[in-house]
This record gives structure tokens, C-alpha cells and sequence, in this order.
């Protein structure tokens, strides 16, 4: 597999990488596609990593619970 990484991509191969990656979101759209491309833009730009994309999204993402319940893993933050 090719690396993803920015230094080892262009503009145009990293644009490919989020439309191959994100398949169809044409055909069962709910109005959601332009947030989803929106968050890659700066992969494709070149100024965040996808991991980076990735990872700032998981940031901001609201679950609506107050904290996850843990059963029986031993966990402990």
C-alpha cells in the first residue's frame, strides 16, 4: 500500500484518496456530504495529516452521554 502521508502524495492523489474513501456519498445523501468533504479539506489542501483530519473530528464530536460506562474491563482513567 502507497503511503497517505502529504509528503508523499500530491494534491490530486490525495483528492482521489478521500473520493475513493468516502465511496458513493452521492447516492444515499441526507444533506450531510458537503460536512463530511469539508472535514478532508485540509488533507487535500496539505496542512493536516488524515489522522490529524480524524483525530480533531473525534474531538468535536458530542456523544450525549456524560461519560462512557466501562463493565468489567478494568479501565481506569
Amino acid at each position: 500500500m502507497k503511503s497517505l502521508l502529504i509528503k508523499d502524495t500530491t494534491k490530486e492523489e490525495r483528492e482521489a484518496i478521500v473520493a475513493e474513501s468516502l465511496g458513493n456519498i452521492e447516492g444515499g445523501c441526507d444533506g450531510c456530504a458537503p460536512g463530511i468533504l469539508e472535514m478532508y479539506q485540509p488533507y487535500i489542501d496539505g496542512k493536516m495529516e488524515l489522522r490529524e483530519c480524524n483525530m480533531a473530528f473525534r474531538t468535536h464530536y458530542v456523544s450525549g452521554e456524560e461519560q462512557p460506562v466501562r463493565n468489567g474491563c478494568g479501565y481506569v482513567r
